[in-house]
């Protein structure tokens, strides 16, 4: 049995990706009969407990009286560290310097590191604080990397950036995300949101969390599929989904029918929302990637997806033929993509396939165990 200490900015009922996958990570691990500590800010929230985690919550966020706790609890109790890494979740910020000089100084415990995201970028066109927000990620980024034993990332791109910061020949390990959403095999459940939405005609979903990058491809793609295609109708799953669909009624009051909803669901309701579409639209501003969970819960439902390509994209994707892509910032080429899958079932199927098998190959959540557990 190996103990473990992860460490990360959230942890639900806490919202966000990083909560998610966490708690994901965190239960897989006991399963394999392991011990878990989790530390992590306290919630605004009550919490449910976990069987085997502990989830001790921390002062403050990260700052002095939090890391005089945990390192008394490392000493009183050793075993793997596994900090969940995103600049901005150790607070001051996303500048907490202080945190990660911690981390280096205790470089000679089992850490490891796993990268969601590695740094905000540096260019010219930013103000000067935004630059400066840049270089201190990136020595932050720097000094986690060398204090670890182990070095992850959720997509080679962020290998790609960290290997300009941390020696020549450290290993950089790959670790694509899951999907933190169970597959429900509830085919009542599934019927009867079909029947909710869209009784008759072809039902487009997203899911996420509506943030203004994504609304933004969005906002042009949605209009132009359900003006190509006039029987389709649209379900938004997932928080702000409301918030969005009002956004969307007041420029195209004529769509308010066929747009629609979810509002916050269980996972379970998410599950059955996903397998009610007939298939995703999953834009993103850099292009999918191996990190993106919202696309990996459409992959393990084994929905089809229309995507795009960006800067950050694998050429898994390609190579794989697991998901519609369109070229990055071609939005007629996203609708259009679209709108021929939702007339053609046997393409659709296929993709959806193709996609269930890439997902069981290299993103299944025993994959990230497995990786975490060698040694």
């Amino acid at each position: 049995m190996t103990t473990w200490h992860i460490i990360t900015g959230e942890y639900p009922p806490q919202p966000g990706g990083v909560s998610d996958y966490t708690r994901l990570v965190a239960i897989e691990l006991a399963r394999a009969g392991d011990a878990v500590n989790v530390w992590a800010p306290a919630p605004d929230a009550s919490e449910s407990v976990e069987e085997r985690i502990i989830v001790h919550r921390l002062p403050g966020h990260f700052g002095p009286s939090a890391l005089r706790i945990l390192d008394r609890a490392l000493h009183a109790t050793p075993g793997r560290i596994l900090v969940q890494y995103v600049p901005h979740a150790f607070g001051m910020k996303a500048m907490n310097l202080p945190f990660v000089m911690w981390l280096y100084a205790r470089r000679k415990m089992d850490i490891a590191v796993m990268f969601h995201e590695v740094t905000f970028p540096i260019h010219r066109s930013q103000s000067p604080r935004q630059n400066v927000l840049g270089m201190v990620n990136r020595a932050m980024a720097a000094i986690a990397a060398r204090a670890s034993r182990r070095i992850f990332v959720s997509t080679t791109s962020w290998g790609k950036v960290l290997r300009t910061l941390i020696p020549v020949g450290a290993r950089v390990v790959c670790i694509p995300m899951p999907s933190n959403i169970p597959v429900v095999n509830d085919r009542e459940g599934i019927a009867a949101v079909r029947r909710n939405y869209s009784p008759a005609g072809p039902l487009v979903g997203h899911f996420g969390t509506f943030g203004p990058g994504i609304t933004s491809l969005l906002d042009k793609i949605v209009p132009a599929l359900l003006d190509e295609v006039p029987a389709a109708h649209t379900i938004l799953i997932g928080r702000n989904s409301e918030q969005y669909a009002t956004a969307i009624a007041r420029e195209r009051p004529d769509l308010v029918p066929r747009v629609h909803a979810s509002g916050s669901l269980t996972p379970c309701e998410v599950s059955m929302h996903i397998s009610a579409c007939d298939l995703l639209l999953q834009p993103y501003p850099d292009g999918i990637t191996t990190r993106r969970t919202s696309a990996m819960v459409g992959l393990a439902h084994s929905v089809a997806i229309v995507t795009n390509s960006g800067h950050l994209t694998e050429p898994l994707w390609s190579e794989r033929q697991a998901v519609a892509i369109a070229p990055a910032n071609d939005i007629a080429s996203s609708a259009a993509l679209a709108r021929d899958l939702l007339g053609d079932t046997e393409r659709r199927e296929q993709l959806a396939k193709a996609g269930a098998s890439l997902y069981e190959d290299q993103f299944d959540i025993r994959q990230t165990i497995a990786a975490l557990r060698a040694a």
